[in-house]
């Protein structure tokens, strides 16, 4: 009650800072780089206003660009396929093991290390055979030749390569969002569906999911939105290559922007990628709030 009766300045006048902060952190950048858009300009020289133009040719005579956003909306999808994945360990964690921190921390270990370490480490695992590559030299001790390959410099498997590895770092902390969630649910409402015949799977299916949604909608969330701004990992392992196979929207940014010296178009890319994101977090919020409703 007393929360209550503060007014609505002394609450302004608290949130009114860190407001602030926000807006000039976040949203001032975010119009400065649509705006820079709009320009020809190398990010140093005299800039010149040419409107559009910039996002007529990333729409229509780029060659590297859309099929950059085919590879971060398919990196996003793969990131999105582990969520269950997580959500069913951290099921298994809760039933079946009786201090399982230990092991969730575990998991939780790949995402506090550096994205350098990471990207060095499974480049070693990926190196051909002949240079100590693991992978490769498991597959031979298998007897799996036919299945070796240049990981990281074939066209063909260089992306899926950067897929597995970030599933692997990122595994672990959905992991433990999902646990946290599972955590959280009543206990009573779990003796309740054990009464009425609901165990296992049963259990899972109708109380365990429906319960959960709203921490599986951060996962998601967070999983969609990281993906499209993958960039680091694959700057460390392929720096886009070979011949742009690995290049994703940030990565093309990147390139554009600081090697090619065209920062007005960068910029484009960048306010591209903003929409984006902002259009993947509400179309994810409206299917999980139809979702919600459904179970509730």
């Amino acid at each position: 009650m007393n929360v209550l009766r503060v007014s609505k300045w002394t609450i302004a006048a608290f949130v009114l800072p860190c407001l602030l902060l926000y807006v000039c952190l976040v949203f001032v950048p975010i119009l400065v780089s649509m705006y820079s858009g709009l320009l020809d300009w190398n990010g140093i020289g005299e800039s010149r206003f040419i409107g559009l133009d910039n996002f007529k040719k990333l729409l229509f005579d780029d060659p590297v660009f859309w099929p950059s956003v085919k590879r971060t909306l398919m990196f996003a999808v793969f990131s999105m396929l582990e969520i269950p994945v997580a959500l069913f360990v951290a099921i298994l964690l809760n039933r079946f093991i009786k201090k399982p921190n230990f092991l969730v921390s575990s998991y939780f270990l790949p995402v506090i290390l550096s994205v350098v370490i990471i990207g060095q480490l499974w480049k070693t695992i990926y190196n051909p055979a002949s240079m100590g590559g693991m992978l490769n030299q498991l597959l031979e001790a298998l007897h799996l030749n036919d299945w070796t390959r240049a990981w990281l410099t074939d066209p063909d498997v260089a992306m899926y390569s950067l897929y597995f590895v970030a599933l692997w770092q990122y595994l672990g902390y959905h992991t433990l969002i999902q646990f946290t969630g599972i955590q959280n649910i009543p206990t009573d409402v779990i003796e309740a569906a054990k009464i009425d015949g609901a165990e296992g799977l049963k259990a899972d299916w109708h109380i365990t999911f429906p319960m959960n949604i709203p921490i599986f909608k951060i996962s998601i969330v967070l999983a969609f939105i990281g993906s499209l701004q993958a960039f680091d990992m694959i700057m460390v392992m392929t720096g886009g290559g070979p011949a742009h196979a690995t290049d994703v929207i940030s990565t093309h940014m990147y390139n554009m922007s600081f090697l090619s010296m065209k920062y007005g178009y960068g910029s484009s890319i960048a306010a591209f990628l903003v929409v984006l994101c902002l259009t993947a977090t509400v179309i994810i919020n409206f299917l999980f709030s139809r979702l919600e409703r459904k179970y509730t």
